[in-house]
């Protein structure tokens, strides 16, 4: 690089620097070590090395920035607003206030250039590795040899916490093993942790492990904007494997009295160490202050930028007309449209009955692949068992990215973080599978996507007690209840194959992740769940069975198996002469948003004795059965025993629900 380049970037760097640092002392609150110690690294790729336009923050073909050590976020913050971005410098100063675009961690949707949701530490890698995954995904699909549409890279910038966190690991070897070439980790090693140095937890090699998984390694000094070129170059031009690079840096650079130690990590400086810090610097002691020379640089960055925008605008074009399936499958998944009539194909799809639910679902996945180009999927070394493979297209391997099933390994939490890195591709709605228990060590990256609104389905099987022999270990109790407790998550339980179908109607019409919860064991077909959507699954919770005069003696409440077995109990006490009002619950999520006169008819009213039935933990139900309900539950852990023996064992036969409902 050039003497005036590397000028002009040092002037970005301090400009970074300085708004972190005002912004945090402004807000009293905030991580600033992270932005003064990486000052360097995010100017060089917002003002040299990365590929964007602040114009058009969707362009296809974008550079992808995740910052995993988002609490570093001013950084992030400073950088988008010096590059045009939708971020005025108002939102800079409205750091950590309610309702601002400058939230104490990045926030996808929330605010303009903001690619994915990160914070909890490690996972902003898996989802640069889905990221990456995806574009290797979208390549081999969309590329030719006449056309280059995707060619984008992945940087992600990771701190010793993200390193540490065993989400980065998993996800990390699962890059290594496909040989993600887009991909570029970023490892700020500044050897301090947040509790202080490094070493009092650490001592590991991170080079060689990061050497072992597949990856090619580099070190540089974090302030050498010619090593940092020689190698970022390089990988632009060059790269055959996913690369760490290490560089090498100084929390809370330039601070006289807080550099290089935990002090700079999560709290501000000061007001006086702020002053202190311009000064050494040789920085304006203004507040918010940001050079005309800056100023001048990115407006003339953006002319350079927007010249490789229009010119990839154009190839982008001669490809959408010389290859017109192409493109309408490209249209397809960016609209994430479905087929008018995919309620009608769902129905119209013949499987056998009774069937699994986990295998009903699989049927389900199988014409929706079909239908949808959208549709990747994947599964936690499972896939023969949760059935989650798409049968008619091959696995993803190193070096071969036209299939459409991943095999993620034994890694469900990094299977979760890169799943919604694929979803912020833009063009993939993913899904991935395991058994429902091992939903706990995903539990963090489902709360993420949550959180961000990101169209994820999990498909989790083994739901209950009644997968059997494997025990406790693997019979879920309380995870239905844990994950309900979750906002913007639709969990489902289906009883049965009607159900699982618009189960998965629902999930492809909802703005956010979808868990659908499916049995080992085989389900019949109920009478009166083959109906339309909007009078069924559509509305969350309906009458499945009503026998009753004016009002039932008796309401049954349940979800997934247990709904039959309601059935069963139901017509034990129909034959005694009693009323029953059978309930089937799928989705509580979609039945507690619909209107009050709706769920008045359902739950409304003296429905006589409310009980529900459900294979778990008891919290939650007693908003539907009221605090007088009977509740037929789960109040311990499983065992290990055939299914037929654990029914009897806890409580969940008709003869001994019937007895219980008789004797209050």
């Amino acid at each position: 690089m050039d003497t005036e380049q590397k000028q002009i970037l040092q002037k970005v760097a301090d400009t970074v620097r300085i708004l972190s640092m005002d912004a945090v002392q402004k807000a009293n609150s905030g991580h600033p070590g992270l932005p003064l110690g990486c000052a360097e690294i995010g100017a060089y790729l917002w003002g040299h090395q990365m590929r964007y336009n602040s114009k058009d923050s969707n362009w296809l073909n974008r550079d992808r920035f995740v910052l995993s050590a988002g609490h570093g976020c001013m950084l992030q913050y400073s950088l988008l607003h010096l590059s045009g971005y939708k971020l005025s410098l108002d939102d800079i100063k409205n750091f950590r206030q309610l309702h601002s675009k400058t939230p104490g961690h990045p926030e996808y949707s929330h605010t303009d250039g903001i690619e994915v949701t990160t914070g909890p530490l490690g996972q902003g890698v898996a989802n640069a590795v889905g990221l990456a995954l995806g574009f290797k995904l979208l390549s081999a699909k969309f590329n030719n040899e006449q056309h280059k549409i995707l060619d984008n890279k992945v940087f992600c910038l990771a701190g010793d916490g993200c390193i540490m966190e065993g989400v980065s690991s998993e996800s990390s070897c699962f890059a290594g093993h496909l040989g993600l070439d887009n991909l570029i980790l970023i490892y700020d090693s500044n050897h301090i942790c947040l509790d202080g140095p490094l070493n009092e937890c650490c001592s590991e090699d991170t080079k060689l492990r990061y050497k072992g998984y597949g990856f090619d390694v580099f070190e540089i000094d974090g302030y050498d904007f010619d090593a940092m070129d020689e190698v970022f170059s390089e990988l632009r031009k060059n790269q055959k494997k996913p690369a760490l690079v290490i560089l090498h840096t100084v929390i809370g650079k330039g601070s006289p009295h807080k550099a290089g130690s935990h002090k700079a990590h999560g709290s501000p400086l000061g007001a006086d160490e702020v002053k202190a810090t311009k000064e050494a610097l040789g920085l304006p002691l203004e507040e918010f202050y940001i050079p005309q020379a800056v100023v001048a640089f990115f407006e003339s960055h953006r002319e350079k930028l927007k010249g490789v925008y229009d010119q990839w605008k154009k190839g982008f074009e001669n490809w959408a007309k010389n290859t017109s399936k192409l493109y309408q499958d490209l249209e397809a998944m960016a609209s994430k449209r479905l087929p008018d009539d995919l309620e009608d194909k769902l129905k119209k799809l013949e499987i056998e009955d009774p069937i699994a639910g986990r295998s009903a679902s699989q049927a389900v996945i199988v014409m929706l692949a079909d239908l949808l180009p959208q549709i990747y999927g994947g599964s936690a070394d499972l896939s023969g068992s949760d059935m989650t493979m798409i049968k008619q297209f091959p696995i993803v391997s190193p070096g071969n990215f036209s299939g459409r099933n991943m095999k993620y390994g034994v890694r469900e939490f990094g299977m979760a973080g890169i799943t919604a890195g694929l979803f912020r591709t833009g063009l993939i709605t993913p899904f991935c599978g395991t058994f429902f228990t091992f939903s706990d060590y995903m539990r963090n990256a489902i709360r993420l996507a949550a959180l961000s609104k990101y169209q994820v389905v999990y498909q989790f099987t083994h739901d209950s007690i009644f997968l059997g022999e494997d025990g406790p270990t693997h019979q879920p109790v309380e995870h239905l209840m844990s994950l309900r407790a979750m906002p913007n998550l639709q969990l489902f339980r289906p009883a049965d194959t009607n159900e699982t179908k618009m189960s998965w109607l629902a999930a492809l019409n909802y703005e956010g992740p979808s868990a659908i919860i499916l049995t080992r064991q085989k389900l019949a077909n109920l009478p009166h769940t083959e109906i339309a959507f909007k009078d069924g699954v559509g509305r969350g919770a309906y009458i499945i069975l009503k026998e009753e005069k004016e009002k039932p003696d008796v309401t049954l409440f349940g979800t997934g198996s247990e709904v039959s077995l309601a059935v069963d109990v139901a017509e034990q006490l129909k034959k005694m002469g009693k009323s029953v009002r059978v309930v089937s619950m799928p989705c509580w999520e979609i039945f507690d948003n619909q209107d009050e006169a709706y769920q008045e008819s359902v739950v409304g009213g003296d429905l006589g004795i409310r009980v529900s039935i459900e294979t778990g933990v008891d919290q939650g139900w007693y908003k539907y059965i009221g605090r007088e309900g009977l509740a037929i539950c789960m109040e311990s852990f499983g065992a290990s025993a055939p299914a037929s023996v654990l029914a009897p064992e806890f409580g969940f036969t008709a003869d001994q629900i019937v007895e219980r409902i008789l004797n209050g």
